[in-house]
């Protein structure tokens, strides 16, 4: 028994709906709309987002800073775990037993060395700056440079004459005092990162089950990335950190610049921040070196020079071959980018989170084929 064929008007009604159907689709009126209110949905998202930061952008870094701790617990405990076959947990307890004593067998050894030597180049700093500033304060291109520079860099405020360049000393070298201020928000980062490195799949489940299902997986694959970047580029700048630090003290110990191992400890620390942290710890070198002659003054920037020179050409490629590569210009705009808005947590946190970030996208986007490359 065959079905009988469905009404005329019913074929009717039907081919009438599909026909509207395909005219709203490509009705130019109902695409151009359709674009406009993505536009205007990405447009407040992206305003949400910054409003968000602008308003607990501390909180925020805090955060992050935690994860980048956690991360590094994590995978410190994973190499132990795969090599040692301990469970995760003992795995974890080893590494922050073998960080501990390491850090106290260095405050037993040198802390009381590089805190005087510390104090010391905060004193000396400071001297040097307002020496500096006084001789420029005498000749007419000078004071041009002080009028014209910008008060936080040591050049005359506007109001009263300031004393700049004592601001600079105090800039260049208030990680010492600021470091014991921030003692709490450091304590925070340590013990969140550590309870992260404990558990991390509760956390991470955590922030999925704020997801749609359908974009769960999706997500973790995304959260997954992000943590192996942090991973790789904390690990290169790590060992990028201690060449830069090991070569400015033995440089600065053979020209005889005093405060050598603190300077070294500078240079390397301050290289943490990718381009700008190289100026950063060279200022307070070369400023040391004038005070005892023009000589050294030129011989360490000759130092500082060559570091950075191998450090750009050779050890920046043998890192990013396995690490994470980050185009120069995005590096330096994420770091103003993230200064302003956040201060100096946003320029110290600002290269990692960039790479983070760029790894996400870079595995949320589909590539470039070769005939639409540029």
């Amino acid at each position: 028994m065959t079905a009988s064929p469905p009404p005329a008007s019913s074929q009717h009604t039907t081919h009438h709906e599909h026909e509207q159907a395909k005219d709203s689709v490509t009705d130019p009126r109902a695409v151009q709309l359709a674009r406009i209110f993505s536009l205007l949905r990405l447009a407040i998202v992206v305003t949400v987002v910054v409003v968000l930061i602008w308003l607990v952008g501390d909180v925020l870094m805090v955060i992050f800073a935690a994860t980048l701790v956690a991360v590094i617990l994590h995978n410190l405990a994973g190499i132990v775990e795969r090599h040692t076959r301990l469970p995760y947990w003992l795995a974890l307890t080893a590494v922050v037993v073998v960080l501990i004593a390491a850090l106290t067998a260095l405050i037993w050894s040198s802390g009381p060395e590089i805190s005087e030597q510390a104090v010391k180049l905060r004193t000396a700093l400071s001297e040097q700056a307002h020496s500096l500033r006084d001789r420029m304060g005498n000749s007419s291109i000078g004071r041009m440079i002080l009028d014209n520079l910008p008060s936080s860099l040591g050049g005359n405020e506007p109001s009263s004459g300031g004393s700049g360049f004592g601001s600079l000393a105090g800039s260049m070298t208030g990680f010492v005092s600021s470091a014991f201020g921030a003692a709490g928000t450091l304590a925070v980062i340590l013990i969140a990162g550590l309870y992260f490195a404990i558990s991390p799949e509760l956390y991470v489940n955590g922030m999925l089950r704020l997801v749609p299902h359908e974009y769960r997986k999706t997500s973790r694959d995304l959260l997954l990335t992000a943590g192996r970047t942090l991973w790789a580029w904390t690990a290169g700048q790590a060992l990028d950190m201690t060449v830069v630090g090991l070569l400015s003290f033995i440089g600065l110990w053979c020209i005889g610049v005093p405060l050598a191992l603190a300077l070294g400890v500078v240079a390397g620390l301050a290289n943490f921040i990718p381009y700008i942290g190289a100026f950063v710890g060279a200022v307070p070198a070369v400023l040391i070196a004038l005070s005892q002659g023009t000589r050294e003054g030129f011989m360490v920037m000759g130092l500082y020079a060559a570091i950075q020179f191998f450090e750009g050409n050779v050890m920046a490629p043998l890192i990013q071959r396995h690490a994470v590569q980050m185009p120069p210009g995005l590096t330096i705009l994420s770091q103003t980018i993230f200064g302003t808005i956040l201060g100096v947590p946003g320029l110290i946190l600002a290269s990692p989170l960039t790479a983070a970030l760029l790894a996400t996208a870079d595995r949320a986007t589909p590539k470039l084929e070769d005939d639409e490359r540029v």
